[in-house]
């Protein structure tokens, strides 16, 4: 009896799922006869602490923390999608669900660590002992983004952590980053004390001096990666890419139609997107709000709405505002946090970790919007169909850009594929 040959994707898939190889390369096949996805650029709007689905994406009849009867905090409204309803404190998203797609079924096995989920949701994976994995954002930056192109390929708006970073695929494809947008990056930005004179003099000795270490060390690739970052953020500092930063170009009307701090972000994302950076993400870690930002443990969650109602103002005037400027279509938003909440109420009355069942939402990019994919129980906490997996949203999210899911990337020598054994949901592209 003969047998077909696998290449090694298809052999380790095979092995991993104890099946045959041509069920996993079919996987890859059903992908191909996908019709190509339009984005060019994504949007992750980042909730960092741990969005409670029941609350916000996938509500159900209230319960009262007070008697701790399990069930939602808020009442539920009607969306432009018929039997589709969505948390009181998202009226502007209710009416604007039709370019909206609702994930309520993304589930990973990480339970009560932030770190650890934050990884998952960057990496979709479980860490590994031999290799850094790259975050999505570094990945699409590696496959889209020309490391000689006038602007970065991923930019971070909040604050950076290991999760985030470009693993194997080396620091031409980490993130510039930013922690508010009064003013551009800083490590671009001249001190006031130093004039263009004494830049111009310090930048020569450097030339001069990084031209010889490097001559003496040719082979080093963490030398070579760091001396190409280092070029390319000297071309970044430049007044054209951070014109991009000047949001007081933008009209007041527009401006005040994204709200506070964490929609000024989202109209930097943007103005980056606009300027032709691939990845942005816009990290909603304004704990200030609420005392405990999303992860609303005891009374953290009392005035948990604020938050959301943050995110339903930026949210909708992204889409808006990206359509206006013909940049929805091409530009994917992933709204993203490390787990999800249950449904009962903690000893405070407010709400733990979950990470069995919880929503994400995408809009833009090509996709099929205006529809609900998964269901769950009465508590939000378990799926009752349509399962999504980390690697298979990671896996629609690349094919929406383009970028097949199952490219292998290296790692020096050792190939390893852009998702884990991912697959795009075919209902949002066909």
């Amino acid at each position: 009896m003969s047998h077909l040959p696998l290449n090694r994707r298809d052999f380790l898939q095979a092995a991993a799922a104890g099946v045959g190889g041509l069920a996993l390369a079919g996987s890859a096949a059903a992908t191909e006869a996908l019709p190509k996805g339009k984005a060019e650029h994504c949007i992750m709007l980042w909730l960092g602490g741990g969005q409670g689905q029941i609350d916000t994406w996938d509500p159900k009849p209230k319960g009262d923390p007070k008697k701790k009867i399990a069930g939602g905090y808020y009442d539920a409204i009607d969306t432009v999608i018929p039997d589709v309803q969505v948390c009181e404190h998202l009226p502007h998203s209710a009416k604007m669900l039709d370019d909206m797609a609702i994930l309520r079924t993304v589930w990973h096995d990480v339970i009560d660590e932030h770190g650890a989920a934050t990884n998952r949701m960057h990496t979709g994976r479980p860490p590994s002992g031999t290799i850094v994995y790259p975050s999505i954002g570094s990945i699409i930056s590696h496959q889209l983004s020309d490391v000689d192109a006038s602007v970065p390929g991923y930019v971070l708006i909040g604050y950076p952590n290991d999760s985030r970073g470009p693993g194997f695929l080396g620091a031409q494809h980490s993130f510039l980053y930013l922690t508010d947008t009064e003013s551009g990056p800083a490590a671009l930005s001249r001190s006031l004390k130093i004039t263009e004179d004494r830049q111009a003099r310090r930048e020569r000795m450097l030339e001069f001096s990084r031209g010889q270490f490097t001559s003496q060390h040719e082979k080093d690739q963490m030398l070579r990666d760091y001396d190409t970052t280092l070029a390319k953020a000297a071309r970044l500092s430049g007044p054209e890419f951070m014109d991009v930063f000047q949001l007081d170009k933008e009209s007041p009307r527009l401006r005040q139609s994204y709200g506070d701090e964490f929609g000024q972000r989202c109209l930097l994302a943007r103005r980056l997107v606009q300027s032709g950076v691939k990845f942005v993400e816009v990290s909603h870690n304004l704990n200030f709000v609420n005392g405990t930002g999303w992860d609303v443990h005891n009374d953290g969650i009392v005035k948990q709405h604020l938050l959301i109602q943050e995110l339903d103002l930026a949210l909708t005037a992204l889409i808006n505002d990206l359509r206006a400027h013909n940049l929805l279509e091409k530009t994917l938003i992933v709204v993203s946090s490390e787990f999800g909440r249950p449904g009962g109420f903690d000893g405070g009355g407010g709400r733990g970790h979950h990470g069995a069942a919880f929503s994400t939402v995408l809009a833009g990019g090509g996709l099929r919007t205006g529809q609900v994919i998964g269901q769950t129980d009465e508590k939000a906490e378990k799926a009752l169909d349509r399962k999504v997996s980390v690697p298979d949203m990671f896996a629609t999210m690349l094919h929406s850009l383009g970028i097949d899911p199952h490219h292998e990337l290296y790692d020096g020598d050792r190939p390893v594929p852009a998702t884990d054994q991912g697959n795009p949901i075919r209902e949002l592209f066909v």
